[in-house]
């Protein structure tokens, strides 16, 4: 298939994708609020109906947590994967909303609806991209895996974490993540250390006469310590600062009682030069500085959550390389950005397989009200991918694949 027919194919299948995102942003599938077999089924119905091959990925405690397409080439050589979640975010203020956020409509040429922008049309985007494969498998030197993700919003990224580690998959030399956004494409982010910091205090009536340090101003305290901690600045190796964020609080009932007890959630963003073991070095001295400036009945607690790299590929690293050389062929000239988000390309980076994220279609909305995709891009998004997936899938592609986890 050459480029020309690849724009017209995109042309083509703009109203197929629009329609089958639609009946998918029309299902209510919110991360660990909703049952995600509505939106699964749909999905099944969608690829039954053109005989693609694909099954489901299950994990042991939740069950259904993702849908797998798998396109194999008539030649062999590299497995490349795309993927996009189809579950999504909860809905917040349903009436600040000014359509429903299962409207699923098109107006003034903008998709409406929760899972519009992420990423229920990318979704919708690669299945079709997969059919297009299908119908050319002999030409293909290769294979390309569709992702589905229905355990993404809730952090766990179990769609993911299964495809990794299911035996029966080839591992993948790069995977394209279908997040919008038009103009640029990320291919580097900010790691994570999350940790639960447990704070002790004997328990008393807030009218007592003895005073006692409460667990809140101890909690305080350490909060105190760890907003006033210097941090590492952007530098030449990693375009954006290190980061600790106390994201929550919890402790105590009422007024008469000081609680013996505040858990507190702890986030940092990782960069090359602030690495999780330093995250977890400043977070547990600070800890120790509680203990010791306002002593406690038992020692204050710190139990990792979470710790993943920070990532970054270079421009000339696939799959990288193949997206921007696919988006200039159309006159799409994309930055490359180092997110401050972490993403599932984190989790990749920490299994060795080297990822992008985004380049997709505007977006308003995005995990707030009013979420909605604008459709007058999809075109160039979608032979912009379907262009990539053909250049990888060229026999002899060798460009490198190594991702540079950045510890």
């Amino acid at each position: 298939m050459n480029e020309d027919h690849v724009v017209a194919a995109a042309r083509r299948r703009v109203e197929s994708v629009v329609r089958l995102a639609q009946d998918l942003v029309r299902l209510p599938s919110r991360g660990g609020l909703d049952s995600y077999e509505p939106v699964l089924d749909c999905a099944e119905s969608w690829l039954e109906e053109r005989a693609l091959p694909y099954r489901r990925l299950y994990d042991s405690d939740k069950g259904s947590v993702g849908l797998l397409v798998e396109v194999a080439g008539g030649r062999p050589g590299r497995q490349w994967a795309v993927d996009a979640c189809l579950d999504t975010a909860p809905y917040g203020d349903e009436d600040a909303w000014t359509f429903a956020p299962t409207a699923g409509d098109v107006v003034d040429g903008w998709l409406r609806g929760r899972g519009a922008a992420d990423s229920k049309l990318a979704a919708a985007m690669f299945l079709h991209i997969a059919e297009d494969l299908h119908r050319d498998v002999a030409r293909l030197t290769g294979g390309v895996s569709v992702l589905l993700d229905v355990d993404e919003h809730t952090g766990a990224f179990g769609g993911a974490r299964a495809y990794l580690t299911d035996t029966d998959t080839q591992r993948p030399s790069g995977v394209m993540i279908g997040y919008p956004g038009y103009d640029e494409v990320v291919v580097g982010g900010r790691g994570l250390w999350r940790a639960t910091v447990t704070v002790h205090a004997p328990a008393g009536h807030s009218g007592s006469s003895r005073h006692v340090t409460g667990a809140i101003s101890r909690a305080a305290r350490l909060v105190a310590l760890l907003d006033e901690a210097q941090l590492p600045a952007a530098d030449g190796r990693f375009p954006l600062p290190a980061k600790v964020t106390v994201t929550a609080i919890s402790g105590g009932s009422g007024f008469s009682v000081t609680p013996d007890r505040v858990d507190l959630n702890v986030d940092a963003r990782l960069t090359p030069a602030f690495a999780g073991d330093a995250a977890a070095a400043l977070v547990h001295e600070a800890a120790r500085r509680v203990d010791a400036e306002m002593p406690g009945p038992a020692p204050t607690a710190v139990t990792e959550v979470a710790c993943w790299p920070p990532f970054r590929l270079a421009p000339t690293d696939e799959p990288a390389a193949a997206v921007l050389r696919a988006a200039r062929g159309l006159g799409v000239e994309l930055e490359t950005k180092t997110a401050g988000p972490s993403n599932i390309g984190n989790l990749l980076a920490s299994h060795g397989v080297p990822a992008t994220a985004g380049f997709g279609v505007p977006y308003e909305g995005l995990h707030g009200i009013d979420e909605r995709a604008r459709l007058a891009e999809l075109p160039q998004v979608y032979a912009t991918y379907h262009r990539a997936l053909l250049d990888l899938l060229k026999a002899g592609t060798s460009a490198r694949t190594e991702v540079s986890v950045l510890d």
